[in-house]
């Protein structure tokens, strides 16, 4: 850990000290490429609303144009044909009540839970599993369809779930270093504008207070919203 820490405190004197483009900020991230493995690339936005009001709370998803850059492991609750249909389009998991009776055990080896609609009431007691870690299938993040077969399919090439925390904080995955400049700008930028069409009715002033952009080893660097 030292040696992060070291190598992270070597990095911060070349992080600008007021936001710059994303343009900008990207070319400066790909600098702090000094690791063998292929960092994730994170962006932190602050915004302007209340966590303690449900009506300011910020969920979504949105499919990015270049994916991740991981494999992502999908988990479906389903019945009847549901279960064919997933499969096929990919599911690392199919099940109903067996599914959530592993979960119930411990079971946590999936990075998103996509359930139909009819099997909310299999899933609905998972909530206290599910919910603290960002898991649980919901309507407005796009992780309850009808359509599962598309779902599946979105969150494999590269479908992003995020939400708020009690900060008021949105962070989310949006690539690796080691794309390109442009898939990146594009991912990012992707992100961003799906995030803008989001902002609550009740959430006054500034919505996007702050945008920064890191990666898994590097400072956070602010980009001009």
């Amino acid at each position: 850990m030292a040696h992060q820490s070291k190598r992270f405190r070597a990095l911060l004197p070349k992080v600008p000290q007021t936001a710059v483009p994303l343009a900008e900020a990207i070319k400066l991230l790909k600098t702090f490429d000094t690791t063998k493995f292929n960092q994730t690339v994170e962006v932190s936005t602050n915004l302007g609303i209340d966590p303690r009001q449900t009506d300011q709370n910020v969920r979504g998803s949105v499919a990015l144009p270049h994916g991740i850059g991981k494999t992502v492991r999908v988990a479906v609750f389903a019945q009847g044909d549901n279960v064919e249909k997933a499969t096929a389009a990919g599911a690392d998991l199919v099940g109903g009540d067996d599914l959530a009776q592993r979960i119930k055990g411990g079971f946590m080896d999936f990075d998103v839970a996509l359930a139909t609609p009819d099997m909310m009431g299999v899933v609905g007691p998972l909530g206290r599993v599910l919910g603290p870690r960002g898991l649980m299938p919901s309507p407005r993040s796009g992780t309850v369809a009808a359509d599962i077969a598309s779902a599946v399919r979105e969150f494999k090439a590269g479908k992003i779930e995020f939400r708020n925390d009690k900060g008021g904080n949105v962070a989310a995955p949006v690539g690796k270093l080691r794309f390109s400049d442009v898939q990146l700008i594009e991912n990012i930028s992707s992100f961003l504008n799906h995030l803008r069409t989001l902002k609550p009715p009740a959430a006054k002033g500034t919505y996007i207070r702050s945008i920064t952009v890191s990666a898994t080893m590097s400072p956070g660097i602010r980009i001009i919203g």
